[in-house]
């Protein structure tokens, strides 16, 4: 799964979002910050960020995760990443008690 696909497509749709007038992905220290310049409120902004993450996430094994690190005037900053769940996909035949194939 390439996760550049799912940036470009969370992304592309927060720009298009209303009351969004810029949005960014930018990488600091293989950390990604979201740049939103908004005259919105910073719930709106939030509930926007995780609408487009949610559907850009539709039908994949993928979970996101969104803090708010800062404001400046009309610039809001979240620290945001998509990433798979740690939790084992598999049968290892080691007859483990979480083993995949005793899920309901």
């Amino acid at each position: 799964m390439d996760l550049n696909v799912i940036w470009d497509y969370f992304i592309e749709h927060l720009k298009e979002e209303d009351g969004i007038e810029e949005a960014q992905v930018k990488w600091s220290a293989g950390i990604p910050f979201i740049y939103i310049r908004s005259g919105k409120t910073k719930s709106d902004i939030e509930y926007s960020i995780k609408k487009w993450s949610a559907k850009a996430m539709r039908g994949k094994r993928l979970h996101s995760d969104t803090i708010f690190f800062r404001k400046e005037e009309s610039l809001y900053v979240y620290r945001h990443r998509f990433f798979v769940p740690q939790e084992k996909m598999f049968c290892c035949g080691n007859l483990c008690v979480d083993c995949v194939r005793l899920k309901q």
